[in-house]
């Protein structure tokens, strides 16, 4: 006989876990849903059409993948920039990652006022809002031109092949504003290395393993997932920056006499392709590294 202060419907453990799992997600999903989904369909529906946005209301006119064909075949400002784009960002990428996890691995060492030096890389994370960084930016401040200008660089620049040259400049001209996109991926590198048992770091030393051989064989290894990590948080953190090229542009093709709101919306979906062949890319060639670790 069942007891009668026992329930009649009792869930198992898992199987309340997985829904209080479940709740949470669920409030992800609505968000994305209405937040996110729609627009995006929306948005592929302008794209297939000519927006034209009038007193009266908005007037779609149906052009099937003209607004595409035009963007990839006839507009030779985007496709240059979504070029420059993908140079922009192989060269940054490995330069934001190669940073972070340097200066993780100083902050992770027994110093003095370490909390300082962790606030200080991660300020700009918190003050680099779109007008400060826009205003940084027009100004100069985010680039070395005493380097970029000099005439040893303008040289070495020079016979470069022309291949080379867009991201070696970029990179003279763009560094401070590089390094600025590494807070996260510090924090990120930090918590990591914490997680690292000390105890293979004190069994290679017993070994005779030195400090060099210890980051190689331990350290670089064991970040091999976080590096995967890193890399597409980096990548789509400087894909929908505010001063993003591309952004911009397709930002001011909204509107224009020429463009519209359809044409805009084609451009975008475009940039979100490039987008995800860089992250597949990216994430392939890192993964295979993870694999072998």
């Amino acid at each position: 006989m069942k007891s009668p202060g026992r329930p009649r419907f009792s869930l198992r453990h898992r199987t309340r876990q997985a829904l209080q799992g479940y709740a949470f997600v669920a409030i992800w999903i609505v968000g994305f849903a209405f937040f996110t989904l729609v627009p995006l369909v929306q948005t592929f529906r302008y794209s297939l059409n000519q927006v034209i946005v009038s007193a009266t209301g908005v007037e779609e006119t149906f052009v099937a993948w003209q607004n595409y064909t035009q963007a990839l075949f006839t507009d030779p400002t985007f496709v240059e920039l979504l070029i420059e784009y993908a140079i922009e960002t192989a060269v940054s990428v490995p330069i934001i990652l190669i940073f972070s996890m340097i200066i993780a691995l100083f902050l992770n060492l027994k110093l003095p006022f370490k909390g300082i030096f962790r606030t200080v890389f991660f300020l700009p994370v918190v003050i680099t809002s779109g007008p400060v960084i826009r205003e940084l930016v027009s100004q100069g401040a985010t680039s070395l031109p005493q380097v970029a200008q000099s005439p040893v660089v303008l040289e070495f620049l020079a016979q470069l092949p022309p291949v080379l040259r867009g991201p070696a400049e970029y990179l003279m001209t763009s560094f401070i504003l590089i390094l600025w996109f590494s807070g996260v991926q510090i924090l990120i590198y930090l918590a990591s290395l914490q997680k690292i048992d000390r105890s293979i770091y004190e069994a290679a030393a017993i070994d005779g393993a030195s400090a060099w051989q210890s980051f190689w064989k331990i350290t670089l290894p064991s970040l091999s997932a976080t590096n995967v990590v890193v890399a597409i948080y980096t990548i789509i953190t400087l894909s929908h920056f505010s001063e993003n090229k591309v952004v911009r542009y397709i930002y001011s093709q909204t509107y224009d006499i020429k463009g519209g709101i359809g044409y805009a919306s084609a451009m975008s979906f475009l940039y979100f392709g490039a987008l995800l062949i860089i992250l597949v890319a990216a994430y392939l060639a890192l993964q295979s590294r993870v694999r072998k670790t």
